[in-house]
């Protein structure tokens, strides 16, 4: 697997105005096949996250207060580069009061009067749960409202200490109910990680759970330590490309309309084409 070397990591820094990516501070195993054909996903509201999941490289720490001018540099960097579909992620911020949801709605919005017929996913944390900040985030109007389950249940206080499954099944829910309500075409998204201890009934047994909460869009991919970074969970299984074949078929089954499940899939690698997979399916009348 080829990384970028650091002078082209630093000219693709500053023809992104600056702002994080999540594709460095993750260490994104598909970042040189995204960069060097012109995609990132955007890291809002810093580099510094207040949890401490057990499978991310992102740094935890104190944050830095938010930066009033993100919303427009974030918008000037994705007309720049000319995309056609961008994904917009974060850090959790539970030092604010609505764990930024504010800040996320200016973001989208300067994205859709900057970079107009841009297509814009947004991949956030889970707001605590709370109504009023998802509301907030949705009725700016993404098209596509992503957040990761990450693992299936059993794993989950192990792997995120500080979320949990019914709390991100209920933002994933929540989306969409006030997305119908608002009459907007929202699409919902959640991903897991495979290869940690989880056995493929537990993961069925996972996507039928999802699905229940009418989420339309899926990633599975394999779990990869982050580099240099201490305390993280050790990879228990490589899982092989055909179990992840296996689960997809099932995916689709039982009636997601888009799937990526591939050992290096990500949340954000190649989003638009699990989106044109849904609305593709939509518009044959299949879903």
């Amino acid at each position: 697997m080829r990384r970028l070397d650091a002078a082209t990591r630093e000219m693709m820094q500053r023809s992104l105005g600056g702002l994080p990516t999540v594709c460095t501070a993750a260490n994104c195993p598909n970042i040189t096949e995204c960069w060097r054909r012109g995609t990132a996903t955007f890291m809002i509201m810093g580099d510094i996250c207040t949890r401490h999941c057990k499978f991310c490289g992102v740094t935890t720490g104190k944050p830095l207060p938010l930066d009033p001018a993100e919303p427009q540099r974030l918008a000037e960097s994705i007309r720049d580069l000319c995309l056609k579909y961008a994904v917009i992620t974060c850090v959790d911020r539970d030092d604010l009061p609505d764990s930024g949801a504010a800040h996320w709605a200016a973001c989208i919005r300067a994205v859709q009067a900057g970079a107009p017929g841009v297509g814009i996913e947004v991949l956030t944390g889970d707001f605590s749960g709370v109504e009023q900040d998802i509301k907030t985030v949705v009725t700016a109007g993404p098209d596509v409202f992503a957040h990761n389950v990450e693992v299936v249940e059993r794993l989950q206080r192990e792997v995120r200490p500080a979320a949990g499954w019914h709390c991100s099944l209920g933002v994933l829910a929540t989306a969409k109910r006030l997305a119908q309500g608002a009459g907007l075409p929202l699409l919902t998204k959640t991903g897991l990680m495979l290869g940690l201890g989880e056995s493929l009934d537990e993961v069925k047994t996972a996507l039928t759970a999802i699905r229940e909460y009418d989420v339309d869009l899926l990633t599975l991919g394999q779990y990869l330590k982050p580099l240099n970074r201490d305390g993280l969970l050790e990879v228990v299984r490589y899982v092989e490309p055909a179990e992840f074949d296996v689960l997809a078929e099932f995916a689709r089954s039982i009636g997601f309309k888009g799937v990526a499940a591939t050992p290096l899939t990500r949340s954000s690698h190649l989003a638009e084409t699990v989106l044109a997979e849904a609305r593709g399916q939509s518009e044959r009348g299949d879903g």
